[in-house]
């Protein structure tokens, strides 16, 4: 599967592991809680480790562990929700986090644009015809009015 990433579709090399699961090989992405409960095997991983964050989760809990995740997902559940730009926003400029910041789910196509001002620089879509409409997207505006993280 393919995602854009940094403004270029490229392949997908990570893949999500749910709390029953095993880790297996490779680089992988888990929920916070399963991050907070095996913490002391996912950083002995054979692969880079990176948390899938919805909504709910609150980016201060994972403050200190951010040296040690490679790739933060944002789990868009409903397209309502805003609280995973406040995410974005908050792990780019608070926690000044440098690596990949991943939209996935049930975001608007609408939305990039937004998405990529507080920090996100990474989509992953349902459907891959999708792909090309999230590169128009990241190109909606050429001036912008107000500060941004990027």
């Amino acid at each position: 599967m393919q995602l854009v990433k940094d403004k270029e579709i490229i392949n997908n090399t990570w893949r999500f592991v749910s709390d029953e699961e095993t880790l297996g090989a490779g680089d992988i992405t888990v929920t916070l809680q399963r991050w907070k409960n095996d913490q002391h095997n996912l950083l002995a991983h054979q692969g880079k480790v990176g948390l899938r964050l919805s909504a709910a989760d609150v980016v201060d809990d994972i403050a200190g562990d951010l040296k040690n995740i490679h790739l933060v997902e944002l789990d868009f559940a409903d397209f309502a929700d805003g609280r995973l730009f406040s995410h974005a926003w908050l792990l780019r400029s608070r926690f000044d986090y440098l690596e990949e910041i991943r939209a996935i789910g049930h975001y608007l196509l609408d939305q990039v644009f937004y998405l990529s001002r507080v920090g996100v620089n990474a989509f992953s879509t349902e459907k891959a015809t999708d792909l090309t409409q999230v590169l128009t997207n990241l190109n909606d505006f050429t001036v912008q009015y107000q500060r941004s993280v990027n």
